[in-house]
């Protein structure tokens, strides 16, 4: 997919679809699972019809795990949301899973039960530090293996590298080793974002020198009035906040996203 998009020269442009805290975690409230179908459903409808290349559902439980691996619950809760989305969207339109923040195992084994195209990698390699605790450690072998074992291997990985979730500073050998990492074991694409778009630009510019095929998203910090120029090298981007109208965790406005839409079609048509 991120690949193939690459050589298409289209850009992938995937809505975030937050959801209401999993059972088994400590904001969860009666009723909050049956939310979470319904909004996840509209969301994608909404994101569908504003001409959007897929979704990224991400489970939103406000404190997170460190390690690896979730509770079962979360995981099969996150997979049956994901298949009564992909009941209600068309067939080329792609759906990628995520436990937060970087339960890479039991996002895969969610993919692999649905069929969803992607997962993204808070840490696939390297190491990041947690807000909630405690530092993130990539275990990649572990992630290929399982990959392996389940034959999940059409199951795209995401790897951030610089972004959000992934921190540390602008150093780009640093930056260069991350990605050569995760060309390494099998990444499908990278994700980088800084809130200055000159940052942003010279990361994309520096891995794109070293990796001209790599597949490059923008993991945030882009908005309708600023898609065309941060997107004009990269292949595409996760929004979230943009097509929430600014209501981080709230429901996707189709309106925004044709909009953003139209601004992403002035560069890649």
């Amino acid at each position: 997919m991120f690949k193939e998009a690459r050589q298409n020269n289209q850009k992938l442009i995937f809505g975030l679809i937050h959801l209401k805290p999993m059972p088994g975690t400590p904001f969860y409230k009666d009723g909050d699972y049956e939310a979470s179908i319904e909004k996840a459903v509209k969301d994608a409808k909404a994101l569908e019809n504003g001409g959007a290349s897929g979704c990224l559902i991400q489970t939103v439980d406000k404190v997170y795990p460190t390690g690896d691996d979730s509770d079962y619950v979360r995981a099969t809760c996150l997979a049956v949301i994901a298949n009564e989305v992909k009941k209600h969207v068309g067939a080329d339109f792609k759906i990628g899973v995520q436990l937060m923040w970087n339960c890479i195992t039991p996002s895969i084994a969610a993919a692999k039960a649905v069929n969803a195209d992607y997962t993204r990698c808070t840490a696939l390699v390297g190491q990041t530090s947690s807000p909630f605790g405690g530092v993130i450690n990539a275990d990649p072998l572990k992630v290929l293996e399982y990959r392996k074992k389940i034959d999940a291997e059409k199951v795209e990985l995401l790897a951030e590298i610089a972004g959000y979730h992934f921190h540390g500073g602008y150093d780009k050998e640093a930056l260069l080793s991350r990605v050569s990492s995760a060309v390494m074991v099998r990444a499908d694409a990278v994700e980088i974002m800084s809130k200055d778009e000159g940052l942003n630009n010279r990361m994309e510019q520096d891995i794109r020198a070293a990796y001209p095929d790599l597949p490059i998203i923008l993991g945030g910090g882009t908005d309708v009035q600023s898609a065309a120029s941060r997107l004009k090298n990269a292949d595409g981007a996760l929004v979230g906040r943009c097509f929430e109208g600014n209501n981080w965790g709230g429901g996707i406005d189709e309106a925004i996203v044709a909009a953003y839409m139209k601004e992403v079609k002035s560069i890649s048509g």
